[in-house]
């Protein structure tokens, strides 16, 4: 939500963070060497850098009143009107990042596209949009068309600066009607942050073949940090099924091998084991969970947040567990948000965000808002953007 002119050069902190970034790399992308004088491992495109474009004040924000306030009201710019999904991780210099499936911007000549993902940054009193050279998605869309919807935000920290990675899910169109998509797997991305500075994508990379099979879990569904493991919550259902829930299982990976599906271990309800056909349900797709969801620890306890029945629900559950591998149940329902058939309204998609504004035994959750009528929110952006409220948490 911000203009379209620069602050400052984004050349200035690849190069303060070179050092860096070489080595990071190597690990991530699974190179096992650098050819001298390259700054990315042989086996991944070269990624055009970003920049963050000029602040947007958005005045003090202390409430989830003071929030909604602000994301009613502003007007946005031609790099981020308005998107979906609104996934979030705190970086260690204080600020948000947020990361944005479907995003209105305005392309060359003053038109308006929508781009599969976008990334804004939150410091106090400020927002900015992370903007990819030419305008585009900031994980770019492969070759042939397949673009990349975020799910999930992980974040590590690192002396100096944040490595943030990103869940994805790979999806195409199959029609010329708004909503003609189809997801065909998992994907990952992995950012550089450094501190104070501006987010560049390392790399991304596709998790298993291309498949609409839905009983395949879409790993990184939801994901959380826990000290050197990254736990990936997968979700699937039946391929007959068109409504409803969807299951969930769990995997986890060190941090520096998130990228190298082999190194990943999937939990049976006993043990991590290496094959992933052994991962066992913590949740039956009878439970309902949505395809994306949240999973977080506060005090000993973990928590999955998600709608029950996605568009045609109405119900936000949470469920508790003693562990990240679950088992999860005392499903509890905390807030009521429909979709509305009369105005077209649509509210799905749930996601916590446990670092925006804590409140002891309470967490913020925001939910994406858009409508069937892709016109009336081209006309008016406001209508496609994340809605936030405060709920309980369950003891």
């Amino acid at each position: 939500m911000a203009g379209s002119s620069t602050a400052g050069s984004p050349h200035r902190w690849r190069l303060r963070v070179a050092a860096i970034v070489v080595p990071v790399a190597a690990a991530l992308l699974g190179a096992s060497y650098l050819v001298p004088g390259r700054s990315t491992p042989p086996s991944a495109p070269p990624v055009a850098g970003a920049s963050q474009t000029r602040c947007l004040p958005t005045g003090r924000i202390e409430t989830v009143a003071q929030l909604n306030r602000f994301v009613d009201t502003v007007r946005g710019g031609p790099d981020f009107a308005g998107g979906d999904v609104g996934a979030s991780a705190r970086l260690q210099d204080g600020r948000d990042l947020y990361v944005f499936g479907d995003t209105l911007r305005a392309a060359a000549g003053g038109t308006t596209q929508f781009v599969r993902n976008s990334m804004l940054v939150f410091a106090p009193g400020c927002a900015q949009v992370v903007l990819p050279a030419g305008r585009g998605a900031l994980v770019p869309d492969r070759s042939d068309g397949v673009g990349y919807w975020p799910m999930s935000v992980a974040r590590v920290e690192r002396p100096g600066y944040d490595l943030v990675g990103v869940g994805l899910q790979r999806v195409h169109r199959v029609g010329s009607g708004a909503f003609d998509f189809e997801a065909l797997g998992p994907a990952a991305a992995v950012f550089l942050v450094p501190r104070g500075g501006v987010p560049q994508l390392l790399g991304v990379r596709d998790l298993g073949p291309d498949s609409p099979d839905t009983t395949r879990p879409m790993w990184g569904a939801a994901a959380l940090v826990e000290g050197e493991w990254v736990y990936l919550y997968g979700t699937a259902r039946p391929q007959e099924a068109t409504t409803g829930g969807f299951s969930l299982r769990v995997a986890r990976v060190r941090v520096d091998d998130l990228l190298d599906t082999g190194r990943w271990r999937y939990w049976d309800g006993t043990r991590w084991r290496r094959d992933a056909a052994t991962a066992k349900e913590l949740l039956p797709p009878g439970e309902g969970v949505s395809q994306t969801l949240s999973v977080f620890g506060r005090d000993g306890r973990w928590y999955a947040v998600s709608k029950r029945g996605e568009f045609v629900g109405s119900d936000l559950v949470v469920w508790t567990a003693t562990s990240p591998t679950g088992p999860f149940g005392g499903a509890t329902v905390v807030a009521h948000i429909p979709s509305e058939a009369a105005t077209g309204t649509l509210r799905y998609m749930p996601l916590a965000h446990p670092d925006l504004l804590p409140v002891p035994g309470t967490v913020v959750v925001g939910y994406s808002e858009n409508n069937t009528d892709v016109a009336r929110v081209i006309d008016d952006p406001r209508r496609y953007r994340p809605r936030f409220l405060r709920v309980p948490l369950p003891r």
